[in-house]
């Protein structure tokens, strides 16, 4: 018989992420973050071959990420609405975990499996952060999919990627529940 863990289960079943615009300081010193990325880095990920990494960006870091952020999107033509959409998360951010997704060549684990373990990392690393109560979001957007941030920004190489920025603060408010999924209408029982 198993052995229950409602506390766990409770949290997973009303966990909420916090809008990114909606954090503030104080965020997680060093030492506070270091479980949070523990717990992370505890990711199922086949063939231990750990293919994510952490960039912490702190507070004076965010700000030059704005900057690499408005430089790139005017040398992609963007319009200056979806420069300002894609620079904010820095401009209005305290502190975020870039979880990186490191492409790790192998025989037995293919590419797709160590993109999977990359996003778990991402979830994990939110919820960690939740379950300690600070408040924290999951974003993208488009500075993570392009190659001249990641490499201006970021130092990242070729076989490197961004997987997601978790941004970490303390929350100014909860956000109203959301609608869920239908779980009739997205379960089959074989």
């Amino acid at each position: 018989m198993p052995t229950p863990n409602p506390a766990a289960l409770d949290f997973l079943l009303t966990r909420r992420s916090r809008p990114a615009k909606t954090l503030t300081g104080p965020v997680p010193s060093r030492d506070e973050l270091m479980p949070l990325l523990t717990a992370a880095a505890r990711t199922p990920d086949h063939g231990k071959l750990e293919p994510w990494r952490f960039i912490v960006v702190e507070q004076t870091a965010m700000a030059q990420l704005a900057e690499v952020v408005e430089t790139r999107g005017a040398a992609l033509g963007l319009e200056a609405e979806q420069i300002a959409k894609g620079r904010s998360q820095f401009d209005q951010g305290g502190l975020a975990v870039i979880v990186i997704e490191v492409h790790k060549m192998s025989d037995k684990i293919p590419a797709l499996e160590q993109t999977y373990s990359a996003g778990a990392v991402c979830l994990a690393l939110l919820n960690a952060a939740l379950a300690a109560g600070w408040g924290a979001n999951w974003l993208s957007g488009w500075p993570s999919h392009d190659r001249g941030f990641m490499a201006d920004g970021l130092a990242l190489q070729d076989h490197e990627r961004i997987a997601g920025l978790i941004h970490i603060g303390t929350e100014t408010a909860a956000p109203p529940e959301r609608p869920r999924p239908d779980l009739e209408s997205i379960t089959t029982w074989l």
